[in-house]
């Protein structure tokens, strides 16, 4: 019984003893207050250039140009389209220019930004209207890009669309 008690507050002095120490931990000093705030504004200058560019993205598809992709995506990266083929850089940007398709309107919005450090993961909502083969049509897709951060700046790697119904 003495052994069942012993371990019994064993554990609740283990399971108390990290929020004692969190609670008489140091409070910052200015250094490292000014260090986090620096911080905070790098990570929100970096969300903002990923929003920027996923705006650009929808802009260079409306104008079905290359360009814009021949500057952002990376030589390494892989998409999957909505039908599940995959296309490397060249194959991406090929499509692009060759799909025949006259969009009257290419919009990205509930754009999301997550960055960790140099890698950043961004999801949109893409709304297209326009004509393809001479017949109309508006759809919308699910789009996740992943980034990376380089000499070049942020690069895409990886790319993701998913065609939504109706």
């Amino acid at each position: 019984m003495k052994m069942k008690i012993t371990i019994g507050l064993t554990l609740v002095v283990c399971l108390l003893a990290p929020c004692v120490r969190a609670q008489i931990s140091k409070p910052l000093t200015p250094a490292q207050v000014i260090e986090l705030r620096e911080m905070a504004k790098e990570r929100e200058i970096k969300q903002e250039e990923l929003y920027n560019l996923e705006q650009e993205t929808a802009r260079a598809l409306l104008w079905s140009t290359g360009t814009f992709f021949r500057r952002v995506y990376s030589d390494e990266f892989v998409g999957v389209l909505p039908a599940g083929q995959i296309k490397d850089k060249a194959g991406w940007i090929s499509a692009i220019e060759n799909s025949g398709i006259k969009y009257s309107s290419f919009v990205a919005t509930d754009i999301r930004v997550h960055v960790f450090e140099e890698t950043a993961v961004v999801t949109c909502l893409w709304s297209s209207r326009g004509t393809q083969g001479g017949r109309p049509f508006y759809r919308q897709s699910r789009v996740t890009h992943v980034y990376v951060y380089s000499q070049r700046g942020w690069q895409v790697i990886a790319s993701q669309e998913t065609l939504l119904p109706g």
